[in-house]
């Protein structure tokens, strides 16, 4: 007899420009959290860097890898999201509840088997298989279609972004951006709702589209803001991804907290209905 999956969660409207709101909220937790929350974004920048000393001489795979980052960032900010969560809970906000979040959130489940039991998983999986197929995409494009061999920074500057006609810069934009716009819609709040409440996979992507279908400009200044910091992160050697990666993965539960009502929904470690 098949069972009846729960509606999604209600979602709300909001102002404009409530993103910086959460910024704000977010710079807050990441003072509050201390080094447990600059660790996160130490570890991703040292990943950046190792990856860029790596690749640095074949900018046509390093482009497309760095820009990548970006669809797997929600997986990665798991731990921040549950660092604000106690946080917000007046709990010790340590390493601690970045461990148990890792390693212990899928103990309650006395069967294994459940929908969202894996879920977590899943959909970083899935979203790690979308940023490899970007940066396969964008490394084809670049091979193919540039004027000149792409093997350093300067030479994708030089032939790519700077090039005369411009029409592989724009190309490859464009392609980012469709590729891009979907898993953004697709994961703005799904893994806050995944780490809060007992969501299947499906309902948590559903409710994210519908956050953004209900506020399409705050959406759009908020992936607009998250590309820039990062971009920016990247600009400086990767030294601000210290504290830009905490300071949006923060701000990343923030957004899930004033856009999305799950009431309807168990929380996940308490098994307490309609908490807020």
């Amino acid at each position: 007899m098949p069972q009846h999956t729960p509606a999604t969660p209600s979602v709300r409207s909001i102002a404009l420009l409530q993103p910086l709101h959460w910024l704000a909220l977010g710079w807050r937790d990441m003072r509050r959290a201390g080094w447990t929350s600059l660790l996160h974004g130490l570890a991703v920048a040292l990943f950046g860097a190792t990856l860029a000393a790596v690749a640095y001489h074949r900018f046509w795979l390093l482009a497309g890898a760095l820009s990548g980052f970006l669809v797997v960032a929600p997986v990665l900010a798991t731990g921040l999201y549950a660092l604000s969560r106690a946080l917000e809970r007046g709990e010790p906000a340590n390493a601690q509840v970045v461990i148990r979040t890792w390693l212990r959130w899928q103990s309650e489940h006395h069967n294994k088997w459940e929908s969202d039991y894996w879920c977590l998983l899943r959909f970083g999986m899935l979203l790690a298989l979308a940023a490899t197929g970007w940066v396969l995409t964008s490394a084809a494009l670049i091979t193919l279609l540039a004027a000149a061999p792409i093997e350093t920074p300067l030479d994708f500057v030089r032939h790519v972004v700077l090039a005369p006609d411009g029409r592989l810069f724009a190309l490859w934009l464009a392609l980012g951006g469709v590729m891009a716009a979907p898993i953004f819609a697709s994961s703005v709040v799904a893994m806050p709702l995944l780490l809060d409440r007992r969501a299947t996979l499906f309902q948590a992507v559903l409710t994210s589209w519908k956050t953004v279908l209900a506020n399409p400009l705050p959406m759009a200044l908020w992936a607009a803001l998250i590309m820039g910091l990062v971009l920016l992160g990247f600009a400086s050697g990767m030294l601000l991804l210290v504290p830009l990666m905490p300071l949006l993965g923060h701000a990343s539960w923030h957004a899930y907290r004033e856009l999305v009502d799950p009431v309807t929904l168990t929380a996940r470690d308490t098994g307490m209905e309609g908490t807020r």
